[in-house]
């Protein structure tokens, strides 16, 4: 059955921006008959806290937004994402990168290439180069990527057109990247609607292209996109947990309940409040806000 997902990473509390995502992405399933699947990006050991994975889907819960089938954690998924990169490797479109941060961002490149697009530095080491770069410190695999750019039709922004450079694959402590994941992970798990924040939009032509490579054309064509207005503070800037009572917890202490939380975000979309059952009717992505959410404290 096709499906879409919300996939958070467990590195504590949801805020009101994480919550509005998830709800959004519900809407979009139910509204198109798919299933709802969880899935947590949990491949950065250093950024998980313990704990927060089951408080984030209480608290999901709380609000109403459901999910179908089991929980996926990335990181019990490695081996799958080892054949997806033998797969690449196989048609000669992967490469070892050395390079730091630091060297990629001082490397000359072309004048067309958008800020931070990998120059493609150690596409052409030679064998003896690779050797020796290896032994001052352990490589990244990148693809060897064949086109300049791709494109994503997005249900909200219209046609999405962003670089794809020669992009992490694995980074140099063996664990997927966020594309290769993402990907791999949709594709293997029924994933054709993405719902998630505007700010990854520029990620979804990339990710586009590594499908078509790694299952053909029409499963990269086969993704519907909707990519969502962020939430932000009253100074304009995306709303963090610094910005005060944000998640649900803190929210609770201050008489706020998680029905008041979900009829703001609610009407935040210009849908009607109470159960979110009752929003499925009225719900239609074209009349959805364009703009930033700005959050003002609620009061319990």
């Amino acid at each position: 059955m096709p499906a879409g997902r919300y996939a958070p990473s467990p590195s504590g509390d949801l805020h009101v921006g994480n919550l509005r995502t998830a709800v959004l992405a519900w809407l979009f399933a139910q509204s198109t008959a798919r299933d709802l699947l969880l899935r947590y990006e949990d491949l950065d050991a250093s950024r998980t806290v313990a704990g927060s994975a089951e408080r984030q889907r209480a608290d999901l819960e709380a609000l109403g937004v459901t999910f179908h089938g089991e929980v996926v954690f990335q990181s019990q998924r490695k081996h799958l994402y080892d054949d997806a990169v033998a797969t690449l490797s196989a048609q000669g479109l992967v490469y070892e990168c050395y390079c730091t941060r630091r060297e990629i961002q001082d490397a000359p490149r072309a004048p067309h290439a958008p800020p931070g697009a990998y120059p493609g530095t150690c596409r052409l080491l030679s064998d003896q180069e690779r050797r020796r770069r290896r032994a001052e410190r352990p490589g990244a695999l990148r693809l060897r990527a064949e086109a300049a750019q791709d494109r994503v039709h997005d249900e909200l922004l219209g046609e999405v057109t962003a670089s794809v450079d020669d992009f992490v694959l694995v980074r140099n402590d063996g664990a997927a990247a966020y594309n290769l994941a993402v990907v791999v992970d949709d594709h293997l798990t029924g994933v054709d609607q993405v719902v998630r924040a505007d700010d990854l939009a520029d990620s979804a032509p990339r990710q586009r292209y590594l499908r078509r490579l790694l299952y053909g054309a029409a499963a990269g064509d086969a993704v519907e996109y909707a990519h969502v207005p962020l939430v932000v503070n009253s100074g304009g800037r995306r709303l963090a947990k610094r910005d005060g009572a944000v998640t649900l917890a803190q929210l609770r202490e201050q008489g706020v309940t998680p029905e008041q939380v979900r009829d703001a975000l609610l009407r935040s979309l210009q849908l009607p409040t109470g159960p979110l059952q009752n929003a499925v009717e009225a719900f239609d992505p074209a009349a959805l806000p364009r703009d930033p959410w700005v959050w003002e404290p609620l009061n319990g």
